[in-house]
């Protein structure tokens, strides 16, 4: 296959839907608002879009081994939260007091990972029930109350400054994102975790350690979320209680709507430019409609879901399958166990 065949099937319609669909929105609302096609506005749109994307990646990564971590909202969270926590009642570096929150966000999905793995609880609601319990640890941190004034500036620098117009967060999230499509792309590690959510069993079977996969990927997943509550604070320099778990719809929107994109499964760059290019429509639905327009947000948001999922459900991105009618128990899990994200007696989503 030629470059230039290759380079047209990549952008074909059907498999860069998002990229054109950007591009439409681009024409519609520079000629409905003269305020949407300027620096300011894209700047701002990549800066506030940023902790977004991260967290959508973070949900990419364990399912691309059809597995699903919705505890990454409250994750994010509780990064925000020990690292201003850290930043107000104690001396420590503000660059020790983010490691320090990461390595628990780590600790948060090696439990997901223990669930998941060793007691064989289905992915969807293990990490949902996680996701709770991290919330209410949140709660008893803040106890409930904003947390401001808890970094220097020359911190918050690391998440404010521009360099030749371009915000410096922007930058973290392009090396994030290349770093990730490297090691899913173009190493052995992310095809076996392709493998894996493609079809367990036969991966299990073909020697690959599918459980310590799984629970890897749920492990990097809390990391990468934690990230995104880093570089929230370097950002903002505040915690309330509302951040966090409010960014989980639209990053699983864009992952489901990244899926179709370019390769025809869960992939990095699908997910960025498929969040941009939501984000870009949303911007130019409240420039166009003007103030009082919040609602704008969610509503395109879940619209997107829908179509997205069907739009990939449709091209066989995702299918809809049911489990085996008896289910391993947790007594025969082992580290190159077949059932890597639980099973429940109903049908399941599997993506790949």
């Amino acid at each position: 296959m030629t470059t230039g065949h290759r380079l047209r099937r990549l952008l074909s319609p059907t498999r860069a839907t998002a990229l054109y669909l950007w591009l439409l929105f681009t024409v519609v609302f520079t000629i409905a608002n003269d305020q949407f096609l300027t620096g300011t506005t894209w700047r701002l749109v990549f800066s506030e879009g940023v902790v977004t994307a991260v967290l959508a990646l973070a949900f990419l990564i364990p399912l691309v081994a059809n597995t699903f971590d919705l505890s990454i909202g409250a994750v994010m969270g509780l990064s925000l939260v020990i690292v201003n926590w850290l930043g107000l009642n104690t001396d420590m570096p503000a660059g020790l007091a983010a490691a320090v929150s990461l390595v628990a966000c780590a600790a948060v999905g090696f439990v997901s990972g223990f669930v998941v793995v060793r007691l064989g609880v289905n992915s969807f609601v293990a990490t949902l029930g996680v996701s709770q319990l991290v919330t209410g640890i949140v709660l008893y941190i803040s106890e409930n109350r904003q947390m401001t004034d808890a970094f220097s500036d020359l911190y918050k620098d690391f998440g404010r400054k521009q360099y030749a117009g371009v915000p410096v967060i922007v930058v973290y999230l392009v090396v994030l994102a290349g770093l990730l499509w490297f090691v899913l792309e173009q190493t052995p590690l992310g095809r076996r975790l392709y493998a894996t959510g493609a079809n367990a069993e036969a991966a299990r079977l073909a020697g690959v350690p599918t459980h310590r996969l799984v629970w890897g990927s749920l492990v990097a997943s809390a990391t990468v979320a934690g990230l995104a509550g880093v570089l929230f604070s370097m950002k903002t320099g505040t915690f309330s209680t509302s951040i966090g778990p409010g960014y989980l719809f639209p990053a699983v929107a864009a992952v489901f709507f990244g899926t179709s994109q370019f390769s025809g499964r869960p992939n990095v760059w699908g997910t960025v430019v498929a969040y941009f290019a939501l984000a870009f429509g949303i911007k130019g639905l409240q420039l166009v409609a003007g103030p009082g327009t919040v609602w704008i947000g969610p509503v395109f948001e879940g619209t997107a879901l829908v179509l997205a999922v069907a739009l990939a459900a449709r091209q066989g991105t995702i299918r809809i399958r049911r489990p085996p009618e008896s289910a391993a128990s947790p007594s025969d899990v082992d580290d190159a166990g077949s059932r890597p994200s639980g099973a429940l007696p109903a049908e399941t989503v599997t993506v790949g």
